[in-house]
């Protein structure tokens, strides 16, 4: 059985529920629309674009309530930074402790709720953004985030649809597990959710992680206290509002703009803090890491701690690859969403024979690529999201511009008088340890080291060894004991692990994503595995005739 026009299901749920085994269908991926000239899709999101017209109000969202406290924060475009989109309310200490205590409130007739009647508001959130809601979510990730059109429909509108859709069918999955039993006794396990309130702390850089990391807890039963990025703050409250129309109780996700560590700092001294669900840096995760363990033996269970933060990718090159295909995956790998996706390549090992080709073909490429407004559908390339953001990368690029150990190759423009705008950089890395190629940037800056073709498996193992991260990477080559030779060397550089393809663009169902090292738990959103995280299973025996003696055999003379 498949649930189908979900929002016109409600008035049979509870009379077909009860007594019903339910199984959602394998989900198809949303299909990615293409946004060519005079398409619907264009002409829908042209419509939207007076958004970038309007400021928005953002409230705090507390039990489902509106809460403003008239401590105001802006959000402007990155792009445009002088033009302010969003205005919204700062949530204090008080806020923090409403929301929790909502959350702690709602908890217990949620976790009641059917699954199956959790999911189907799941559904119609995906629903949704699938066609009323497409044309605007998208508008406002390109207006808030800077993403052009195309980098905003697979994130804001198709991931995020394939997060509702797939998590409904692991959820299935996941709750059909069940143990053996035999004639004298039934056995089962029982899903329930953690004790206690989950933590979200949501990135800037892709709507649909910030959506995903409320919705998957709050799917098997939790409910969430929400921090999102004040950088993402436009498209994140329309996801709220949206959850909110589409049957979310209220109190099951609490939308908390404002300060992480004051956020954080509440939370964590909470007793009833069951769990954190994360994306963000590495620095930021292990300080709440930290923060737990201070308070570990305050807490009523042990919260579950699940992040994804920082990556240093790379994409590694044998002699035997094309090299127009290598070219490729570096210009869409490092430079698509400006290099701010966790996937994007940022290192890149080329073989002495082909960098000349490679070099040609990458300039080439770069030459006719455009950088400016997202309304300008011919940019490729749009703003970096902050200042904070831009001053890193222009002191890469400038340190870069000065060492004996780098040399630009590609790029190294920057500015930021009407917005944050870094061009595509290469630098060429003279030793292979160089800061660029260690560490992690988070813009458009791919940094490459050439190296000796007789040097391939010492180079691999220069590859494993230089980052403390371990998110994606790449391995190009047509010769097989060169790829076999790759993935036992590289087996821990890269939680997604790609051949001959770049090392972005995971697709929910397809490629669950996580790495570990420094880059995070490795929990694989998109998959089974971080449904897993969010449930704390019971298991159930009942034996149906007890013994009325307490001898065994063993015992007899």
């Amino acid at each position: 059985m498949h649930l189908k026009n979900v929002e016109n299901y409600k008035p049979l749920k509870n009379k077909l529920m009860n007594n019903a085994l339910f199984q959602f269908a394998h989900p198809a991926n949303e299909p990615v629309k293409e946004y060519r000239p005079g398409s619907p899709e264009r002409v829908a999101l042209e419509k939207v674009k007076k958004q970038s017209k309007e400021v928005v109000e953002i409230p705090i969202i507390i039990g489902g309530k509106e809460v403003r406290t008239g401590d105001m924060g802006e959000v402007v475009m990155p792009h445009n930074h002088k033009h302010v989109i969003a205005k919204y309310h700062k949530v204090g200490e008080k806020e923090v402790k409403m929301a929790i205590d909502a959350a702690l409130k709602a908890k217990k007739d949620w976790e009641n709720t059917p699954w199956v009647e959790r999911a189907s508001i799941m559904a119609k959130i995906g629903q949704l953004l699938a066609t009323k809601y497409r044309a605007r979510i998208n508008a406002a990730c390109m207006l808030g985030q800077s993403k052009n059109c195309f980098q905003a429909e697979i994130d804001s509108a198709c991931e995020t649809i394939d997060f509702y859709r797939f998590n409904n069918y692991y959820a299935g999955n996941l709750y059909s597990e069940q143990p053996a039993s035999s004639p004298d006794q039934l056995n089962r396990v029982e899903y329930r959710p953690l004790e206690g309130f989950i933590m979200a702390v949501t990135p800037f850089n892709f709507t649909s992680i910030a959506s995903n990391l409320n919705m998957t807890p709050a799917l098997m039963g939790n409910t969430t206290i929400w921090k999102p990025s004040t950088t993402a703050l436009l498209s994140n409250y329309h996801i709220m509002q949206i959850a909110m129309e589409a049957g979310l109780p209220a109190g099951v996700v609490n939308f908390l703009p404002g300060k992480g560590s004051l956020i954080g700092g509440v939370a964590l001294n909470n007793p009833n803090l069951a769990g954190i669900h994360f994306t963000g840096s590495t620095a930021t995760f292990q300080g709440l890491w930290k923060g737990v363990g201070v308070n570990i033996a305050n807490y009523k269970s042990y919260p579950r701690l699940v992040g994804e933060t920082g990556g240093k990718d790379f994409i590694f090159a044998h002699s035997s690859a094309n090299p127009r295909e290598v070219a490729c995956a570096i210009v869409r790998g490092a430079f698509e969403y400006q290099g701010q996706k966790c996937s994007a390549a940022s290192r890149a090992y080329i073989p002495k024979s082909m960098w000349k080709e490679v070099k040609q073909i990458v300039g080439d490429m770069l030459s006719t690529i455009k950088m400016g407004d997202v309304t300008d559908f011919t940019n490729y390339v749009n703003a970096v999201i902050d200042e904070a953001s831009f001053d890193n990368c222009k002191g890469y690029i400038d340190r870069a511009k000065a060492s004996k150990d780098a040399e630009i190759v590609f790029g190294g423009k920057c500015d930021k008088k009407v917005g944050y705008f870094v061009e595509p950089t290469v630098i060429l890395a003279k030793v292979p340890n160089y800061e660029s190629m260690a560490q992690e940037i988070f813009g458009p800056i791919i940094t490459i080291y050439v190296y000796d073709d007789k040097k391939y498996e010492e180079t691999l193992e220069l590859c494993d060894s230089t980052s403390p991260y371990a998110l994606t990477g790449a391995i190009f080559a047509s010769d097989l004991k060169a790829l076999q030779l790759a993935d036992q060397k590289l087996k821990y550089a890269a939680g997604n692990y790609y051949i001959n393809d770049k090392p972005t663009g995971a697709v929910v169902g397809c490629q669950p994503f996580g790495g570990s090292r420094a880059s995070g738990t490795n929990d694989k959103a998109g998959g089974l595995w971080n449904l897993i995280r969010w449930t704390n299973p019971r298991a159930i025996k009942e034996t149906f005739v007890p013994a009325t003696e307490y001898g065994y055999p063993f015992l007899a003379k």
